[in-house]
Order: structure tokens, then sequence, then C-alpha cells
């Protein structure tokens, strides 16, 4: 009896260790479905937002010229834009660090860009146009630190090196898939057709984003750190002299940068005539594919090898490239010196908001981080395309690419001088 008393104490013991194993492993099992989907959900909105970016980029000068617009009146309208990009950087930032739903935020941003997209296909006015241009000016500030945030939330600080690499990915193929389909669209139907089907791409994005899940997946674990929740004092955030340092590098790299395409592009018309459009859309095209094979490759290897060295191969691929443009006048070796473009991209576009994440982990202030970075992005892309213009114009084409080379030479030099290395020990 004692015997029989003993197994059916063991067989309820174990049967009681069983029941409880099952529901732990069933809510293992659920949040890995929930990551996995917020995983696909994050890719596909992030390939959407590309889409719908594209529309309001060279398209909206092809549609507004064709309107019969005064060359001034566009000139103007992409200004204002660009000043309010400028402007609205920081305080972007600061927004998306201060709003708890980052789902929200961008899903107001999203539809903001759409209303801006109709208003333009069936108003294309003056007021109108101007006030579109500057709320997707606006919109854009928020949506990139969003997707910097959700990234976060995501997959913590560990992998967001790898996740930031997907989402070059996924915004390359869609900025691709984008003009392609746009440039058809204009072709076949009409210029005013793309901003209807720009706007046409924010259901989709939608759609995405609602299956992105971030509060399901930001609990700590051997992989994944929790998001911080402290906020540090601006004032500390803005004498940060590493994040000081790697804005004055990420200026330099686009006042080195911006004005290197538009400069080859006005070589090409001169040179090549009728062909100028098709091998200008080359050279755009190049370099997207770089990003989409390269990018992923870039966030795997940047906890290995550091932020540094990656920065050091984007400045010395940026060189090489002014130096070339100098050098060489075929257009078909111009478009394989594009493929030094995409490396560079590749690099920027994950290592940008890697450092800022190192910079500003724990602060609070990640997104005004971006926003800091961003400013500098603008700031020097606005002043590259006049210096090279000027010297273009004074003193030639070799003049303004060797002096463009030389700008990213002094970049260069201040990564390798100044910047500090941001890897966190722990992954080292």
């Amino acid at each position: 009896m004692s015997a029989l008393a003993l197994e059916f104490d063991r067989a309820r013991l174990e049967r009681g260790f069983a029941d409880g194993i099952a529901p732990e492993r069933s809510r293992q099992a659920e949040q890995t479905a929930a990551t996995r989907t917020s995983v696909r959900g994050l890719d596909w909105f992030t390939f959407f937002l590309a889409d719908i970016q594209t529309g309001f980029g060279p398209f909206l000068a092809i549609y507004l010229t064709a309107r019969h617009w005064a060359q001034f009146d566009i000139g103007l309208v992409l200004t204002v834009g660009g000043l309010v990009a400028l402007v609205a950087q920081m305080p972007g930032g600061a927004l998306v660090d201060a709003i708890r739903s980052s789902r929200a935020l961008a899903a107001v941003a999203v539809a903001a860009i759409c209303l801006s997209a109709l208003a333009l296909a069936i108003w294309p006015n003056f007021p109108v146009v101007m006030a579109t241009r500057m709320v997707h000016a606006a919109a854009s500030c928020v949506l990139g630190p969003v997707i910097a945030a959700l990234s976060l939330g995501l997959v913590g600080y560990a992998a967001l090196g790898e996740r930031l690499g997907r989402n070059a990915r996924f915004a390359s193929i869609g900025n691709g898939v984008a003009a392609a389909a746009m440039g058809a669209c204009g072709y076949l139907i009409s210029i005013q057709a793309v901003f209807i089907l720009t706007a046409a791409m924010v259901a989709p994005a939608l759609i995405a984003l609602a299956y992105v899940r971030t509060g399901t997946v930001e609990r700590p674990g051997p992989k994944r750190d929790a998001v911080p929740t402290a906020t540090t004092p601006l004032r500390k955030v803005l004498s940060d002299r590493r994040l000081i340092i790697f804005a004055i590098c990420i200026l330099l790299f686009q006042l080195a940068n911006a004005a290197m395409l538009p400069l080859v592009g006005s070589i090409m018309t001169l040179r090549s005539g009728e062909w100028a459009s098709t091998l200008m859309g080359a050279c755009i095209v190049v370099p997207q594919l770089v990003v989409a094979a390269f990018a992923p490759w870039v966030g795997r290897v940047a906890d290995a090898w550091g932020r540094r060295p990656l920065l050091f191969l984007c400045f010395a691929a940026l060189v090489l490239r002014g130096v070339l443009f100098a050098l060489i006048a075929n257009p078909y070796l111009v478009i394989g010196i594009q493929v030094l473009d995409g490396i560079s991209a590749a690099v920027l576009g994950v290592i940008v908001p890697l450092v800022v994440a190192d910079v500003m982990r724990g602060t609070g202030r990640f997104n005004l981080g971006l926003g800091i970075v961003g400013s500098a992005v603008g700031i020097g892309a606005a002043l590259s395309t006049t210096l090279a213009g000027y010297t273009m114009d004074h003193f030639g084409a070799s003049a303004a690419f060797c002096g463009l080379a030389s700008l990213a030479a002094g970049g260069l030099a201040s990564v390798w001088l100044l910047m500090p290395e941001t890897r966190p020990q722990q992954v080292r």
C-alpha cells in the first residue's frame, strides 16, 4: 500500500510539474510569435514609408513644372520645405521622446502625408503646395526618429545594429520599387496620378504599422534591454562631447556628399544630352542596390568591429568617390563609381542611429539626439550645393570634386583623431 501511495504521489507531482510548464511554454511561444509578427510589420512599414516619401522627391519638381510653375516659385517651395525640415529636426525628436505611443504618432504623421499628397493632386495652387510641403517636411522629421524608436523598443540595444540593417534594406528596396512604379505611373497615366498613388500607399503602411507590437518585447531578456525611462536634462545632452563630435563629423560628410550627384547630373546633361536622364536614373538605382545588399552586413558587424572602423570606411569611400569623379568623365564608369555611394549610405543608415543610441543610452533622449544629428545633416546638405556650385562656376568641375573630396578627408581625419568608440563594453 505504501508503495502504491508513493507511486500515486510521484505521478501527481509529475502531472503538476508538467501542468506548470505547459502554460509557461505557451506564453513563450506566444511572445515569440508576437515578436516575429512585429519584426515583419516593421519591415513592411519601412518599405511602404519609403514608397510614400519617394513621391515627394524629384516628382514634385516635375509635377510643378508640368503645371507651368515658374522655376523661382518651385525653388521657393523646395527651399521652405528644406528650412522647415531643418528647424523641426530637434523638436521632432523631442516630441517622439515625450509621446508615450510611438505607433500612434507614426500613424498621425503618415496620415498627414496622405492628406498632403491628395491636396497636391487636387489643388496644385501656390498656398496649398506651400502648406503641403511644410506639413510633409514636419511629418518626415517625426517619422525618422519614430522608426528608430520602434526598432529600439522591438529588439533592445543588443540587437539594434542588425535591426537597423534590416530597416536600411527594406527602405532601399522601397525607394527603388516606388521610383519605378511612380515613373511608370507618370508616363502611362499622368504626373498627377503619382501623388494619388502616394496617398494610396498610406493604407498598406498603416496596416503594417498595426502589426508592430513593441510593448510585448520591451521586457529585458538575454539579448534585449529595457528601454530607459529616466530623462537627462537637456543641457547635459547638448554638452555631451561625443554627440557634438559625431554631429560635426556627419556635417562634414553631408557637406562633401550632398552636392556630388547634382554636379554629376549637370555634367551628364552637358555631355550626354538626351541620355542624361537615363544615366542619372542608373546613378540613383545603383546605390540603392548596394544598400539593400550591404546594410544587413553592416548591422551584423557593427558590434564585432565597433562603430569607428565602419565610419572610417564610410568616409574613405566618399573621399575616393570625389577623387574618381574629378578624374573620370566616362558616364558608364561614373555609374560604377556610384557603388561607393551605396557603401557610404549603407554604413550611415545603420551607424548614425546606432551611435546616437550608444551615446544617449539611459538618458531618455534618444530621439532628441537623432534630431541634433539630423540638424547637422540638414545644415551640411544645404551648404554643400551652394559651395560646390560656386566652385564649379569659377574653377571647373574637377576643382569642385577635389574640394568636396578634401572636405570628406577632413571628416575622415575627425573620425580618426577625435571620434571615440561608442560601442558598449559588454558587446566587445
